[in-house]
């Protein structure tokens, strides 16, 4: 499995290397916001879903997993109706709800995030709709982008027996749109909890924008719900944790 993420173990012998690009795509960072997205990853324009949940004052919760979830999550905190969105792990028991014990790939954990969300702003198919066309790509198993392992496979865990149903339409409706190349193989898990990760995983992306990971990987997300979605995009992100932290 591999993992080209950890901020801590990317320092070796190959510091001085990596700051110097990071110092360089310190600047593509700072004047990101000029510049056309450009990732690994495009997004991809897809319609929404035709069942939905009917739109309600209320709060609900939705769970989604997409590969490393500083990405997903940054995407989710720009989401107009988003009270909250938790990177951390889902799939897996409690005791292994550890980072590098999830990084094995071996926990049936994958890295998820928790969106706590307003019904009445941003349905549930809508959040779904951001999720298969700019937070990750559905039609890679078992990873995304430069992550590869279980613990970065494309899954929905769904709180109820509605949310299912949602989502299950929902793929069968783009599986039959053709609108990827290749098939989804987004899952579906029930019953399973969700635990939040370590602090210093929360609001990476916002944390981060000159992290070269970020950068390439993430930043590029938020610029395409930006320009996608210009109706539920929110500039200001809602953060777990203060800035301060």
């Amino acid at each position: 499995m591999t993992d080209i993420r950890k901020p801590a173990a990317r320092l070796s012998s190959n510091f001085l290397r990596s700051a110097l690009a990071a110092l360089a795509l310190a600047a593509a960072g700072a004047a990101f916001w000029l510049t056309p997205a450009v990732s690994a990853e495009d997004a991809v324009v897809i319609p929404p879903p035709s069942i939905d949940e009917k739109a309600a004052s209320g709060s609900e919760k939705a769970i989604f997993a997409g590969g490393c979830f500083w990405g997903v999550q940054g995407v989710f905190q720009h989401v107009k109706g988003v009270s909250k969105a938790v990177s951390g792990y889902a799939g897996g028991s409690k005791d292994t709800a550890v980072y590098e014990t999830v990084g094995s790939g071996r926990t049936g954990h994958a890295e998820s995030v928790e969106i706590t969300f307003d019904p009445s702003v941003v349905t549930y198919g809508q959040l779904l709709q951001v999720y298969f066309s700019v937070a990750h790509n559905p039609t890679q198993l078992n990873f995304q982008g430069p992550d590869s392992g279980t613990q970065y496979r494309s899954t929905i865990f769904a709180e109820n027996d509605a949310q299912k149903k949602i989502a299950q339409s929902y793929i069968a409706q783009l599986d039959q749109a053709k609108v990827f190349p290749k098939p989804i193989v987004t899952t579906l898990e029930t019953g399973k909890t969700f635990y939040p990760a370590e602090d210093y995983h929360q609001d990476f992306l916002t944390l981060n924008p000159t992290y070269p990971y970020i950068v390439y990987n993430d930043l590029p997300k938020v610029a395409n719900l930006k320009q996608l979605f210009p109706a539920l995009y929110s500039d200001k992100p809602v953060l777990v944790l203060s800035a301060s932290n």
